[in-house]
């Protein structure tokens, strides 16, 4: 894919995902959530230009930290999402204010990234970015489709933070 059609996946994957996380969405553990993640990489893999041939190390140094900022933002996400259990068993989710923190910071990583690669002449393509956005993406739905699991089991409360959960809690029917 050229750098226009891959800066237009990207932009548009993102802002997809940040979309459908600003309203509550309902959690469906046994869906595919690895497709999506696994659909980027292969989108990104398929082009050239995921290494500088003329700057091997420095260009595997900044993919290596690409890879890790993304790691560290899906994981940040995911903790800092709202869940809760309806009394039907199902699993809601939405993104709180800290998870908007959790994208900035992440953004302004990604940019200071890009800042270093173009002070240290590494060309940098966009099959990097995508990789680490597929990397956000499979480590959020993962850990959210477990935190989801658990919230099933026990309806605590269930982001970072949370003192209590805004829908009602899965109680016992007495019997």
């Amino acid at each position: 894919m050229s750098g226009l059609v891959d800066a237009l996946v990207i932009v548009a994957v993102a802002a997809l995902v940040i979309a459908r996380q600003a309203r509550a969405a309902r959690v469906d553990a046994d869906r595919r959530w690895w497709l999506l993640p696994g659909i980027l990489v292969v989108a990104a893999l398929r082009g050239p230009g995921l290494l500088d041939a003329h700057h091997r190390a420095a260009s595997t140094a900044l993919l290596a930290a690409e890879l890790l900022v993304g790691l560290a933002i899906g994981a940040g996400w995911a903790w800092t999402t709202r869940l809760w259990a309806e009394p039907d068993g199902t699993v809601w989710s939405k993104s709180t204010r800290a998870s908007a923190v959790v994208w900035l910071v992440g953004i302004a990583l990604r940019v200071g990234l890009f800042a270093l690669g173009t002070t240290l002449g590494v060309h940098q393509g966009s099959s990097a970015l995508m990789i680490a956005l597929a990397a956000t993406l499979l480590v959020r739905s993962g850990i959210l489709v477990q935190r989801a699991r658990w919230t099933q089991m026990s309806a605590g409360p269930t982001a970072y933070g949370d003192e209590v959960s805004r829908s009602p809690r899965l109680r016992k029917e007495r019997v």
